[in-house]
């Protein structure tokens, strides 16, 4: 060894009692193991030493496996600061680091790092790359637990393991690390999966309580398969392992899926193997019928206090409204409000079978739709054999009523319990000599139905 890498040696040795084992988190005492260059000192003030160093430098924390490594280096003995410069390469058991310049500061622990860096949590399997680096490392004394502040736009790819496949990419101006389970990422935040994105203002990843908040206009789209998008005034996602098992909106919710459209208070939606498998809204206690659930699909509309949706496999298959529940079906764009059917009760059961369009394409079609429960519907009936001529028109009550479609049109309904109501066939009507066409009949009628309804 040289006689200026002795000195430098002797410079960063500090004279104490050995130091507990590195798990314990003992400080870094930096020792330099060679020298490829020149070595120069200088004195700027009286017992203030800087030396500096270059043409290669190795070295490692002492008693340890970490390594340092950089084309030159420069040492602030009043500062206790150690700047590396060009090529910097750090490893150790947690860490994997190379940046185009670092500084040490010994007093807080402290790891700066600039200019094309890139970071690797050797756990977990995390990487952040960007300009700006800051790592606080865990010492007994100073702090318990690792800390990194990213700056200018990093990017994360946030992994469960080393091997645990497609990490999640995620972007801000600004991210925090905390351990290897807690993430706090702020300003213009994305996150971005083959199966999943979010978009939002700030973002918290929290692995010890299983937990993610999104505030911001938040945004979240599920890519699985059949996509789906869900936003509100507050995102939470529920994770397992770092995969996203629940997502909620907290206020002013919206989920929008291929084939239905939920608005809600509140609104979770479950997720299993990457896709939507069931979601739920329902309304806030105190917020009135304002904030009243909403489900609505290309044919049909359900409005209730609370509504859960089946989609095993992101295949609707069933739908159920509770309390005060009321479906409304249109048959096309110029269906009038007189002509629309409906069904209420205390609780709707809506089931759906899977066809395919004209491309080939599956979609959901709304099969059969059941009341219980001071149940109530109103139903047009079509003549197969005549296009041109008007529906009849049902009106039931009953403790239970079913409703059959074929296609889009009612095909049979089925009413049981106090069982009453009225048939209209579309028959012209004599009345004290005068015609009574059904029109006139469904003005006097209808009206009554739609007030039930509500």
């Amino acid at each position: 060894m040289t006689v200026a890498a002795l000195a430098i040696l002797a410079l960063l040795q500090q004279p104490a009692a050995p130091p507990p084992d590195s798990g314990a988190g003992r400080p870094c005492t930096i020792l330099i193991d060679s020298i490829g260059g020149n070595y120069r000192q200088a004195v700027p003030t009286p017992g203030d030493t800087n030396r500096y160093a270059g043409g290669g430098v190795l070295a490692h924390c002492e008693g340890t496996g970490s390594t340092i490594s950089s084309d030159s280096v420069a040492m602030y003995g009043r500062q206790r600061r150690i700047d590396f410069i060009g090529h910097v390469v750090i490893r150790d058991t947690a860490l994997a680091l190379d940046a185009n310049f670092a500084s040490y500061y010994l007093r807080d622990e402290r790891l700066e790092a600039r200019r094309n860096v890139v970071a690797t949590n050797r756990r977990s399997g995390s990487v952040l790359r960007g300009p700006h680096l800051d790592y606080y490392r865990a010492v007994q004394g100073v702090r318990d637990t690792v800390e990194m502040f990213a700056a200018s736009r990093p990017t994360v790819e946030y992994r469960q393991a080393a091997d645990s496949g497609e990490p999640y990419i995620i972007v801000g101006d600004r991210i925090r690390f905390k351990g290897d389970d807690r993430v706090w990422a702020g300003g213009r935040v994305t996150v971005d999966r083959s199966d999943f994105a979010s978009r939002s203002d700030s973002l918290l990843l929290d692995e010890t309580r299983g937990i993610g908040v999104l505030v911001g206009q938040p945004r979240v789209e599920g890519k699985g398969g059949k996509s789906y998008t869900l936003v509100g005034t507050r995102i939470e996602l529920g994770l397992e392992q770092r995969e996203i098992r629940l997502v909620k909106a907290l206020g002013e919710g919206k989920a929008t899926g291929d084939d239905w459209t939920l608005t809600a208070d509140t609104i979770h939606l479950l997720v299993a193997e990457r896709k939507l498998q069931q979601a739920f809204a329902w309304v806030g206690e105190g917020r009135g019928d304002k904030a009243r659930a909403h489900a609505v699909s290309s044919l049909y509309l359900i409005d209730a206090d609370s509504i859960a949706i089946d989609t095993p496999g992101e295949v609707l298959t069933e739908s159920r409204a509770f309390r005060h529940a009321l479906s409304r079906a249109k048959r096309d764009s110029a269906t009038t409000a007189a002509d629309i059917d409906w069904i209420a009760g205390d609780s709707l059961t809506a089931r759906f079978v899977q066809e395919k369009d004209s491309t080939g394409r599956e979609h959901s079609r709304l099969q059969q739709i059941v009341a219980r429960g001071a149940a109530r519907a109103l139903t047009h009936h079509f003549d197969d054999r005549d296009s041109t001529a008007a529906p009849a028109i049902n009106y039931s009550r009953g403790q239970r009523i079913a409703v059959l479609l074929r296609g889009a049109k009612v095909d049979h309904i089925v009413v049981a319990g106090n069982a009453d109501g009225v048939h209209l066939e579309p028959r012209p009507v004599r009345l004290a000599g005068a015609l009574l066409t059904l029109d006139a009949l469904w003005l006097v009628f209808g009206f009554g139905c739609f007030s039930d309804a509500k």
